[in-house]
């Protein structure tokens, strides 16, 4: 939906002229010429992006300004968005305990930059200095250690994207304002007024949809304010198209205004809807007064020419709880008297009407947490409220007990849970809600709703938000603006996660932007990834001999790993063979040599940002690490299985090296149901954690020992030898040797356990693929705990099988 043109661009430009401060200075008023065009195109674009988009533009304006003063140095920004292309790093870990291989790999790479020459070195002899920036609460404003003191701009931001990258966002907020003021870090309000004094009859004004914004309440009352007594207004959808042309064609005459809500439901008749506008809504047939408005959400399919001809505008639902909690009582239906008033057991309904907004909060506020939040992030609507709000009445006065049971399944199965495909994000979606559906919220007087007890049910009487006299709620209002990761059942560490997300996405959008150009050392980009692609070949071995492997480990009755085996070198062969090709065929394509195609051409623009090219993913296991570390875990799977073919099975299998884990699962299953004749369909796991981390003397009687695990939310204790509480800034805690132990699944005791699901990687969401497996969720382990599964739940505690970096 973000699409400008050029007229538009000249329009402003010419605007700019009109109203920029004079001067007979022709330097002065040249400047301000400038400065008042810059904010001019700052704020007409943002207010037709959305809120994640808003901090990314702003970057993309303060770098070409200041690329076009020749202030930044192409390297250093360069670095700043990838950290460096390289595949190993030769130097050990100084600080291994509270530095990650990945920020000193970093570190490495930057001392290679001009002005960060010998950051290594020093890092290396000013370990705790360093480490007191690491540990800071807020890195970007710490001054940093002696010799390092001085570095401003893009070079300080590299430092600190290699130590603390969760605090990238604030850190650029921080260089624009120094370098462009604080005007291009404080995005414009939403502002129909503006927007519409920028209008004129030609121009359709376009109101670009996010879940859970609704415009039309403002409209409505905007038209009403200055007078228009005529607004026409139509939902597309099925037939609507021919009235609502007819509509067009009539307000053009009368001076009226139309409003077209979800142009995205119409998509076959938008060629017609822009025909109109290029045809029909012209300057000499049109009404001055006419304006033509249009909601939408983001649609491919949404006409390019009424897009940059038109007035964009966002306007996005506040975030956090408290807002969230306004929102949802300042509106339809709890604002309408009628309904707040209609039900007979006045105590608990204005109870649990408060305890369903609030639940209603947190599952749209936790989306903002990534996969910790939600699996797959679903979009909860007001509908969803609105639905289980009637149904809460409709119970009350129908029955005499709460019926807590049936308004459960209403709300979590059908109404929230209708929405939810993911079996583990319904576990969570029914934890979530057992806190506010529950007998303690009738019984117990100010029963609280987090941990601290900031967030609890209000006394019966004390919040009727729309009082009489118009007044509002004195308890929601009291409520903190932010919400801390602990009200939605989270570690704090979540909050770091979820920082490590926004930077991520910030580097991706800046990355798409930019144009193919050198990757470092002063060499051309063709150079760079020639030398990239050497060293990734001389890294890969030989394909597996699969013919050799059926003769040291044949298909036998009683050793299903052996058929595991071959399955895995069959799919490994395939994997590698595309790498090996790929870069032969880009490195004859650089020579000139063959034509360099469409795939190879996504190959080498991949390479030279660091990402896996989509031509390797697609023969790939999943994996969301990039270019450097993909090829070392790809090595490495390589030699564990050249070990296996070599020395026979391990006596510990690293689980994450499976290319199809559940094959590996089935394995050890069927060699103990052909063992002692049980059906293999009454088999299950039982699962015990070891005191070790790495090797085992022997392999187990039965079942398997695996490694390779990491906890996600939580760590293993291994002095309790139990489940717990995640330490501070540690958002990874390697899990020791498992052991699958087989057995009949009847017989089991799920006792004082958390079954703590497994992924392959930390997207967690994957997709059904034939054989009915998602293709990131392995399987669910059972480790012990003293705390209930709810706790853990709502943590959105998982183990995975490789880490990101």
């Amino acid at each position: 939906m973000y699409q400008y043109s050029l007229i538009w661009f000249i329009n402003l430009y010419v605007q700019s002229l009109a109203n920029s401060p004079k001067s007979d200075v022709l330097e002065e008023r040249i400047e301000n010429i400038i400065d008042h065009f810059t904010v001019s195109i700052y704020n007409n674009v943002c207010r037709s992006l959305f809120e994640k988009d808003k901090l990314l533009f702003s970057l993309l304006l303060s770098i070409g300004i200041l690329k076009g003063k020749n202030e930044i140095d192409d390297k250093v920004w360069r670095f700043l968005l990838t950290g460096g292309v390289a595949l190993e790093n030769p130097y050990p870990n100084p600080a291994s305990e509270w530095l990650s291989d990945k920020a000193w790999a970093e570190i490495v790479r930057a001392s290679g930059l001009e002005n960060l020459t010998g950051l290594m070195d020093h890092f290396e002899s000013h370990v705790q200095a360093w480490k007191a920036i690491y540990d800071s609460a807020k890195p970007q404003e710490e001054a940093f250690p002696t010799g390092w003191n001085k570095l401003t701009g893009l070079d300080r931001m590299v430092v600190l994207r290699c130590l603390r990258p969760d605090k990238i966002i604030p850190a650029t907020q921080l260089f624009i304002m120094e370098k462009m003021g604080k005007t291009f870090i404080e995005p414009p309000t939403f502002d129909l007024v503006g927007s519409y004094n920028d209008s004129n009859c030609c121009a359709p004004l376009i109101f670009v949809l996010s879940p859970g914004a609704d415009p039309m309440a403002g409209l409505l009352k905007f038209a009403d304010d200055l007078g228009m007594e005529s607004i026409q207004t139509i939902s597309l959808g099925q037939g609507q198209g021919p009235i609502a042309a007819k509509m067009i064609n009539q307000a053009i005459n009368d001076g009226t205004w139309v409003v077209l809500q979800n142009c995205h439901l119409a998509t076959s008749w938008m060629p017609a809807l822009e025909k109109i506008c290029e045809e029909v809504i012209v300057p000499e047939n049109t009404h001055v007064k006419f304006r033509l408005w249009l909601t939408s959400y983001p649609s491919e399919k949404f006409p390019v020419s009424i897009l940059q001809n038109g007035i964009k505008m966002t306007n996005e639902p506040p975030k956090g709880v408290r807002a969230n909690l306004l929102r949802s009582y300042l509106n339809d239906p709890i604002s309408d008297p009628v309904f707040f008033s209609s039900c007979e057991k006045k105590e608990i309904w204005h109870k649990m009407l408060f305890g369903l907004c609030f639940f209603h909060a947190l599952v749209q506020e936790r989306r903002n947490f990534g996969p910790l939040g939600w699996n797959i992030p679903y979009e909860f609507n007001e509908s969803d409220l609105r639905i289980s709000l009637r149904q809460i009445q409709m119970f009350l006065n129908e029955y005499e007990e709460t019926p807590f049971e049936a308004l459960t399944y209403l709300t979590g199965e059908c109404n929230y849970g209708g929405r939810v495909t993911d079996d583990k994000d319904r576990r969570l979606l029914l934890s979530l809600l057992s806190l506010v559906y529950c007998k303690e919220i009738e019984t117990q007087e100010c029963y609280t709703l987090s941990p601290g007890g900031e967030y609890y049910i209000p006394p019966f009487g004390t919040y009727q938000v729309r009082k009489r006299n118009g007044g509002s709620s004195h308890y929601l209002r009291t409520l903190p603006i932010s919400t801390h990761p602990e009200i939605f059942g989270l570690h704090e560490n979540a909050d770091i996660t979820k920082d490590n997300q926004e930077t991520n996405l910030l580097f991706d959008g800046v990355l798409l932007t930019l144009p193919r150009e050198a990757g470092g050392g002063g060499k051309s980009p063709q150079e760079t990834v020639e030398e990239l692609a050497q060293d990734v070949l001389s890294k890969l071995p030989d394909d597996f001999d699969l013919e050799h492997v059926m003769k040291l480990y044949p298909v036998l009755y009683e050793e299903s790993m052996n058929t595991v085996l071959r399955q895995e070198l069959i799919r490994f062969n395939r994997l590698t063979e595309v790498v090996r090709s790929s870069l032969i065929s880009l490195g004859k394509a650089i020579k000139g040599l063959v034509l360099m195609s469409s795939e190879l051409e996504e190959v080498f623009n991949s390479m030279i940002v660091g990402k896996v090219p989509a031509m390797w993913a697609a023969k790939s296991y999943p994996s969301l690490k990039p270019l450097g570390s993909y090829v070392t875990d790809l090595v490495t799977r390589l030699v564990f299985f050249q070990e296996w073919i070599k020395h026979g099975p391990p006596n510990v299998f690293w689980i994450s090296g499976f290319y199809f884990t559940q094959s590996f699962l089935t394995g050890v299953s069927q060699n103990y149901a052909r063992k002692y004749t049980i059906p293999i369909d009454h088999i299950g796991f039982e699962f015990e954690v070891m005191g070790k981390e790495h090797t085992m003397e022997e392999m187990p009687e039965d079942g398997a020992y695996v490694k390779g695990l990491f906890l996600e939310g939580a760590r293993w204790d291994r002095v309790d030898m139990q489940i717990g509480e995640s330490f501070p800034k540690i958002l990874y805690d390697a899990l020791p040797i498992i052991w699958l132990k087989p057995g009949e699944s009847s017989k089991f005791l799920h006792e004082r356990i958390y079954l703590c699901p497994v992924y392959k990687t930390s997207a967690r969401r994957g997709i059904l693929s034939t054989t009915g497996h998602s293709t990131n969720y392995v399987l669910s382990i059972e480790l012990p705990s003293d705390l209930p599964q709810k706790h853990w739940i709502n943590r959105g505690v998982a183990a995975l099988c490789q880490l990101d970096d």
